[in-house]
């Protein structure tokens, strides 16, 4: 994704803090002494943009920062790019701590873009560079959001279907809430959203809606819902109400849950044709959606100079908390990024099935750590092997057995 985090290795003269908006950012440029070289606000259209690069580029090696490398900020990183300009983002919580450091309270555009460009020319540290990744990556971004989208389109209108299902039947919505990620089961449910009218289909009925997409399932629901069906007489007021929407949030349930699968196999197509895949998907616990988050987010890890850092990024890195004699220990860090966070832990539960992330599992949970614990501690351990992982662009290696001791004999 990025060369190195170290910007100030790179002899840049011109800092260049864009803090962007729809229609207008604002460029704030400093030379290396802190000395305005720029700062007005700046037209979010190519030819404007252009025109302030290139003025910029007359002072010499430029660096464009900005604080939102997606979206808003998409158009100044692309023409940047086109002029063979370098470019970083600074993160909202650094950006947020940093303005802290500086005078007044005051928030403004032009305040914003000059801290940027500050911490650009003071705290290199602090910032992530945009890498120049090939289309696969930038594409795979762009669908990787769009899948997030769908995966929160999908909970949410799940919860709302059991809620109006339970409203209107409770022994229905628990025998089949527990299964709306079948296909057959959302079929049967958009045809007959409510008690009565699965009451009519009658078994064959349900049977032949079901089994299309649930082969294995219409062999068995059939029975079960209208057993269930059979412990309630009381029909609650508001159910014919309750079936128009049980019938409408189902159908956009089964339509998003079709666009997933259809852009699942799209993505993961896609990923196939990133030089990273292979080495993403070759660790245990970690499936294509997985590498795929890994893959936005960190990129080649270029821009950790070593695991710790990266591990301190995801929020994985244990925080001390010290004072005096009465206070002593370490915590879990709520800090970091959250998705990535989210993403490893997750993984490190999955690699549960493999030899060498269990018994690592199972020896912290002999220390006495809880399940999350122990787990967290896994994530932590696994981060070094990714990092070394994406650091030389090699597969996962199953680590050799350790060989045993030799007996007095064999000595």
């Amino acid at each position: 994704m990025s060369e190195t985090n170290n910007i100030d290795d790179h002899g840049y003269t011109v800092f260049c803090g864009l803090d962007v908006g729809k229609a207008v950012h604002h460029a704030c440029a400093l030379n290396p002494a802190g000395r305005r070289l720029h700062d007005k606000a700046l037209p979010n259209d190519e030819a404007a943009l252009l025109e302030v690069f290139e003025k910029l580029a007359v002072h010499g090696h430029v660096l464009v920062i900005v604080d939102q490398p997606a979206s808003i900020g998409a158009l100044p990183i692309a023409v940047a790019r086109s002029l063979g300009i370098e470019v970083a983002y600074l993160p909202g919580l650094a950006m947020r701590r940093i303005a802290d450091l500086h005078p007044g309270e005051g928030k403004t555009d032009a305040r914003d873009a000059y801290i940027i460009a500050d911490a650009a020319r003071t705290m290199p540290h602090t910032l992530r560079r945009v890498g120049t990744d090939d289309d696969t990556l930038a594409e795979l971004t762009v669908l990787a959001g769009y899948d997030d989208d769908l995966a929160a389109q999908s909970t949410r209108l799940t919860n709302r279907l059991r809620d109006a299902l339970l409203h209107v039947h409770p022994a229905l919505e628990r025998l089949v809430g527990p299964r709306l990620e079948r296909g057959g089961v959302l079929d049967l449910i958009v045809a007959a959203p409510t008690p009565q009218a699965l009451r009519d289909l009658g078994e064959h009925g349900i049977t032949e809606i079901m089994r299309p997409r649930s082969p294995r399932l219409a062999k068995t629901m059939p029975t079960k819902i209208l057993a269930a069906l059979d412990a309630q007489t009381v029909v609650v007021p508001g159910t014919a109400a309750f079936g128009r929407v049980i019938a409408g949030v189902a159908t956009q349930l089964r339509d998003v849950r079709t666009e997933r699968d259809t852009l699942a196999a799209e993505l993961e197509d896609r990923l196939e044709a990133h030089p990273l895949a292979e080495v993403l998907t070759s660790m245990p616990g970690n499936g294509f959606r997985t590498a795929l988050k890994i893959l936005t987010i960190v990129g080649d890890a270029a821009a950790f100079p070593t695991a710790g850092h990266l591990a301190a990024y995801a929020g994985l890195a244990p925080v001390t908390r010290r004072s005096g004699s009465s206070i002593k220990g370490e915590t879990r860090s709520q800090r970091g990024n959250h998705a990535l966070k989210s993403a490893l832990f997750l993984s490190a539960f999955a690699s549960l099935a493999d030899p060498t992330s269990r018994a690592y599992y199972d020896r912290k949970r002999a220390q006495g750590k809880r399940h999350n614990a122990a787990l967290i501690c896994l994530a932590r351990r696994r981060i070094d092997v990714l990092y070394a992982m994406l650091r030389d662009r090699k597969p996962y290696q199953q680590p050799a057995p350790a060989e045993p001791e030799s007996s007095p004999a064999a000595a």
